[in-house]
């Protein structure tokens, strides 16, 4: 699925090269789900960015699948990246002016799909995550763990293959968590790949394999153990 090849990515502050990741080589296999964790600062975010072709490495090259990411035009990353790539952050980046409905339809009228076909695929995904009864809410309107399941409704309207969340579950009470951590399950046995930024031990625990970051280097990549 991912292929790193002696990638690093720097950064210059106030004058000095600041290396903000570095690894020779990196692979997650098609349908793996790996939990990415460190300190703050170690490079987590920056690892999840670049593999969503949001940030260009220094140095090295990226594959998804046969494709080199940084070596294809802004325009056909984008392409790329609304055709196989979701994504959930911690912050849910709902647009507050338009319902539960409309925020999920946003990738599908992106994406060209007509205007029914929009309703009827987010009113779907609505239902699968359990919002049938608040789907023509705004945002200021619904819980912070039905913000978040409507981020990940909208995070499937375009059926990726690939789905990259930063800090999923940073916001959450423990019920939201669950449910939101048993739906990334799901869509894992679904054939998913997903990796996860996250300093919740608890999701990390969810995963199959982790990537331990320190200072941007990987210091660890293991498997998790059965519990």
């Amino acid at each position: 699925m991912f292929r790193l090849e002696n990638v690093t990515k720097r950064y210059t502050r106030r004058g000095s090269q600041v290396t903000a990741l570095h690894t020779d080589s990196l692979t997650v296999a098609t349908g793996s789900y790996v939990a990415v964790v460190g300190p703050s600062g170690s490079g987590k975010t920056t690892l999840l960015s670049m593999l969503g072709g949001m940030l260009s490495p220094t140095s090295g090259q990226i594959r998804l699948g046969n494709v080199s990411l940084y070596d294809l035009s802004v325009a056909e990353r984008a392409r790329l990246r609304r055709e196989k790539i979701g994504f959930v952050f911690q912050t849910f980046n709902l647009v507050p002016y338009l319902t539960a409905l409309e925020n999920v339809q946003i990738p599908l009228c992106l994406a060209g799909v007509a205007s029914r076909e929009q309703q009827q695929r987010a009113t779907e995904l609505l239902e699968r995550v359990g919002l049938a009864e608040r789907m023509h809410h705004k945002p200021s309107e619904l819980s912070t763990g039905q913000q978040q399941r409507v981020a990940l409704a909208r995070t499937l309207a375009n059926r990726p293959t690939v789905i990259l969340a930063d800090e999923p579950t940073g916001n959450l009470d423990p019920d939201s968590r669950r449910a939101v951590l048993d739906f990334l399950d799901e869509l894992h046995r679904e054939g998913c790949t997903i990796v996860m930024v996250t300093h919740d031990s608890v999701a990390a625990e969810r995963a199959q394999s982790w990537l331990r970051l320190e200072a941007g280097e990987i210091v660890t990549a293991a498997r998790a153990q059965a519990a």
